[in-house]
């Protein structure tokens, strides 16, 4: 009646798992994975990851950082590949190449990089067929 399925519970879902760095780790190399990343550390290399990357005040990212969404708060210097939301709080400092789907800034971030915001541009471009095709009836 009131069977505990142990093995049910231990199988998580590897994408709602979360990989944590803590402060004072430091980890220089490429990192791929399926879960997202809480980063209290610093990490120099790529980080790949279709999750979310959170990156606390005492964070460091040095590199390229590939992935769906990412919330700041701490430094990130590199190139910044983003299908989602950058989320900017008031102490991160961004520094390098950012691409992203949208972009959030609090008042007091640091953002010193050139930026494209690649979802905005498919929208123009959808918005911008029907005049180009008015204007070539009309010619």
């Amino acid at each position: 009646m009131f069977s505990d399925n142990k093995k049910g519970r231990q199988e998580l879902d590897s994408t709602s798992q979360q990989n944590r760095i803590a402060q004072g780790t430091k980890i220089i190399g490429d990192i791929n994975s399926e879960g997202g990343f809480r980063i209290d550390g610093e990490v120099e290399g790529t980080l790949k990851t279709p999750g979310k990357v959170v990156v606390g005040k005492s964070g460091v990212i040095n590199g390229t950082l590939e992935g769906a969404n990412a919330d700041f708060e701490g430094k990130f210097s590199g190139k910044l590949l983003l299908s989602g939301t950058l989320t900017l709080k008031s102490s991160a400092l961004i520094e390098g190449e950012v691409i992203v789907g949208k972009l959030a800034v609090e008042p007091g971030a640091t953002f010193n990089a050139s930026c494209s915001m690649k979802g905005a541009i498919k929208e123009l471009n959808k918005k911008s067929e029907p005049q180009k095709q008015k204007a070539e009836q009309s010619a």
